[in-house]
């Protein structure tokens, strides 16, 4: 610094382009502004902080003597002149402008220079046995040396020793102190930092509550939170500036990099949070979850990661509404988290239907054009030059033909690369949306002239349904991912082979589309504790859990004694066992504890208790106490109890308490989940009362945590497809057997001899009922489950086994939530969100 350049350029904006935690010279504007109010704990400036040391190394008392300092530059004389000023020193600041320098130099008991003019300070400037501390280095020319020239200070040294007390040399005084200092800051920045990692628990800052009564709607409580700045949040919980991606002041993606950086860190204790089967109007698993970790953040002082998924628009703009949690135990900003969020969702229906139309345009060239045709323009001559492209050499390679040269293929083997000879009746793959459209259940595509009669019936699903959306959610890293999206199979060719993504081409291009997608989100609760959403599969349509890989930052973020809370769909019956059995198959965790979230209302209603309708008022049953209904509904709550111990969790009750309930109605529920072997089982306020309400939860689920870790899979991959059915449905269900169609009995024939047989299950079957009926309630034993139909998720991992009439494209009722969505026009606020 000055910097030597041709071109000019703005020195601010380098030294403040260095974080401050890392400014080791001391120069970024925020540093110089905390010298500048006496705050000495930043990293002070080195050349100035050299000076002050060289002065007091000489032991003349600073405090009330009479310091000059000539120069005001950014790097010497302003910071010098501060760090004098707060060593209690008199300081005046002489520059270019200043009249009677002599007479002001001559005064002073301490004098710094550093204007940059060789030997301008002479003998006669200076009071006799002042300290005088010479910080300029230039060049004078000198016939005497073999360069030619010598380096000289600000000061006339020969005249300036004969009066000055001190006085440093050029070169020789200053510049080593310079590098002392900035060693001492290099030294003090790499403490500072690896305290920081060795750092156990988190600087967070909670925010505080303050609840009202009676309760607000939900969106009223979180616009009444001011969240904190999204990058304040990631700083609070070990991340690097260049790991976060932020989208505005309150969301962003955090890079897949963090899980390289603490490869070596311990990871936490692991808990997913599952519900019993819940009503219509759901138990509030997402708000227990949320008030969990709010109390374990803001009240247990742990570090505490809350993972969930992001919600589909279908149930926002339908009847369930938003998944954002509710009244105080919520995630913040609730609209961004219930709509758009960071566009994964948007990403993933691109992607799938990228699949659907190169899989439908695949078929229409295959019909329309002779071998040597489509060869031809599979594989054109570019400017005289004809190559594959890496994604067809890989199909080459299944082909078992080694040639890399297009124009070396026989007849055969180029028609054999280029027709797929995709069956359509086994035709798998679907198009999507991400709302609710019962018109889309049953399409006919390919009606146009331009497409020569070739029409076929299919389908839309919602966007969480598809297989990509399972994919993003057990993918472990980039290229697992790319490698799982290549694996998905879309359908299969008539002589029985399955079909990938892969042999269309299309591997690549959906990386690219899914890239950002695959980093999770990062948003927060009411309460100021850090939340990671991302991915969003359905629970009954699909395998219900957040991404591996949220999990897996959360796990190294909050370190070996903090806590990652995750949550899966609907019933144990249904995230809970395909949490266990599909993802932790996966990813290898061992989940420490379950979290049960029960309420009386449901167990009424499993009791035999009137339907409950959303929309509709409850029956009087659900708000008068009614011990006897409750009892009759037990076996639902002890079911699902038994769900957890089967895989060797210990199970913590949580009775989500509302305003209806009696004190005994919650007696009853604690001491028949004890008594069914539950590890714990307490009343949860977390609505009403945020963190505050949940502490009991907190602590009986850390001292569940403390115990050993028993956790283990429901069945070996080894076991047939079909047996794998029948042990979900007698352990998870209480079923006494499970009937397959003949189609399903063909299909799983099929997935076996293609080599899906050691692929876990996943159940798609009603949320309803443990049972395939919806309308059963309770908990029945001995019942047969029947399976329809069963397809592969290859890519995703699994096999899907279809129980009962499940719908993938779910419709708007009556009277969706569509009609109290609004835009306020003048605040431009989201209006109507629940």
């Amino acid at each position: 610094m000055p910097l030597d350049c041709e071109t000019a350029i703005d020195a601010h904006r380098i030294t403040d382009a260095v974080s401050p935690a890392k400014d080791v010279d001391g120069l970024h504007t925020v540093n110089e502004g905390r010298l500048a109010v006496g705050d000495l704990n930043g990293f002070l400036p080195c050349t100035p902080w050299g000076c002050l040391e060289l002065i007091r190394s000489t032991g003349v008392e600073i405090a009330g003597a009479r310091a000059v300092v000539l120069g005001r530059s950014k790097i010497v004389g302003t910071p010098a002149a501060e760090l004098l000023k707060w060593a209690n020193a008199t300081v005046t600041v002489c520059h270019s402008k200043t009249r009677n320098l002599e007479e002001i130099t001559r005064s002073a008991d301490i004098l710094l220079v550093g204007i940059g003019v060789p030997e301008m300070v002479k003998g006669s400037w200076i009071k006799p046995g002042a300290v005088v501390i010479d910080c300029g280095i230039n060049v004078k020319p000198d016939a005497s040396k073999a360069s030619g020239s010598r380096l000289v200070g600000d000061v006339d040294y020969e005249q300036a020793k004969l009066v000055a007390g001190y006085l440093t040399p050029v070169p020789g005084g200053v510049g080593p102190m310079t590098v002392a200092m900035l060693m001492k800051n290099t030294v003090v920045s790499a403490t500072r930092a690896a305290a920081s990692a060795r750092r156990s628990q988190w600087p967070l800052q909670v925010l505080p509550l303050r609840p009202a009564r009676p309760v607000p709607s939900d969106i009223v409580i979180a616009r009444a939170q001011r969240p904190k700045h999204i990058g304040k949040l990631a700083e609070e919980i070990g991340l690097l500036p260049s790991e976060v991606s932020m989208y505005g002041s309150r969301k962003a993606k955090i890079s897949l990099g963090v899980i390289q950086r603490l490869k070596d860190q311990p990871v936490g204790k692991y808990v997913v949070v599952a519900g019993i089967t819940p009503t219509p109007l759901g138990e509030g698993k997402t708000t227990t979850l949320m008030g969990l970790v709010q109390a374990l953040g803001a009240h247990k002082q742990r570090n505490v990661v809350a993972a969930l998924r992001q919600p589909s628009q279908g149930p926002t703009f339908g009847i369930k509404g938003g998944a954002a949690g509710g009244g105080y135990a919520q995630v913040i900003p609730m609209e961004e988290f219930n709509l758009h969020l960071t566009g994964d969702i948007h990403a993933v229906a691109a992607a799938n239907n990228l699949v659907a139309a190169q899989l439908d345009t695949r078929i229409f060239h295959e019909a329309t054009q002779s071998d040597t045709a489509l060869y031809n323009r599979l594989v054109p001559r570019i400017k005289g030059q004809r190559k594959f492209s890496p994604i067809q050499l890989r199909r080459l390679k299944r082909l078992g033909i080694d040639k890399t040269d297009p124009d070396q293929l026989t007849p055969e083997e180029a028609a054999a690369f280029s027709r797929l000879n995709i069956d359509v009746d086994t035709i798998m793959w679907e198009r999507v949306v991400d709302i609710n459209d019962r018109y889309l259940r049953e399409i006919t595509i390919g009606q146009s002239p331009s497409e020569k009669g070739m029409c076929r019936k299919t389908r839309f699903s919602i966007a969480v349904a598809s297989e990509i959306m399972a994919v993003l959610a057990l993918s472990s890293s980039l290229a697992d991912m790319k490698c799982r999206l290549g694996e998905m199979v879309v359908a299969f060719n008539k002589d029985g082979v399955p079909v990938t993504t892969d042999d269309l081409g299309v591997t690549g291009a959906l990386a690219v589309l899914l890239k950002d997608a695959l980093e999770p989100n990062l948003m927060q609760s009411l309460e100021g504790t850090p939340v990671l959403v991302h991915a969003g599969p359905f629970a009954n349509i699909a395998h219900g859990c957040n991404s591996i890989i949220a999990d897996e930052i959360g796990l190294k973020l909050v370190g070996s004694e903090g806590f990652v809370c995750t949550e899966a769909g609907f019933g144990s019956d249904i995230g809970m066992e395909k949490f266990c059995n599909i993802k932790c198959r996966n990813s290898g965790r061992k989940p420490d504890a379950m979290v049960l979230v029960t309420t009386v209302r449901a167990i009424k209603m499993h009791g035999g208790g009137a339907p409950v309708t959303p929309g509709a008022p409850l029956n009087k049953q659900y708000t008068e106490e009614n011990l006897e209904l409750l009892e009759k509904g037990l076996p639902n709550l002890l079911q699902h109890i038994s769900n957890g111990c089967s895989f060797g969790m210990p199970v913590v009750v949580s009775i989500n308490a509302h305003v209806a309930d009696t004190p005994a109605e919650h007696e009853l529920l604690r001491k028949a989940a004890l008594q069914a072997g539950a590890f714990a089982a307490v009343v949860s306020t977390h609505w009403a009362d945020g963190g505050a309400g949940a502490v009991p939860l907190a602590e009986a689920v850390i001292e569940a945590c403390q115990l050993d870790n028993k956790f283990k899979l429901l069945y070996e991959p080894s076991l047939p497809l079909a047996d794998k059915m029948t042990k979900i449905a007698q352990t998870m269900y209480g079923a006494g057997q499970v009937e397959l169609s003949q189609e399903a009995k063909d299909q799983i024939k099929r997935l076996t001899d293609a080599g899906f047989g050691s692929l876990p299950i996943c159940m798609s079957k009603t949320s309803g009922s443990v049972t395939g009926d919806p309308d059963i309630k309770g908990a029945p034993k001995g019942f047969t489950l029947k399976v329809q139909s069963v397809y592969v998720s290859a890519g995703a991992g699994f096999v899907v086994a279809m129980c009962g009439d499940i719908t993938k494209m779910p419709g708007l009722s009556t009277r969706p939530a569509i009609y109290d969505i609004d835009l306020n026009t003048e605040t431009g606020q989201i209006e109507g969100l629940f």
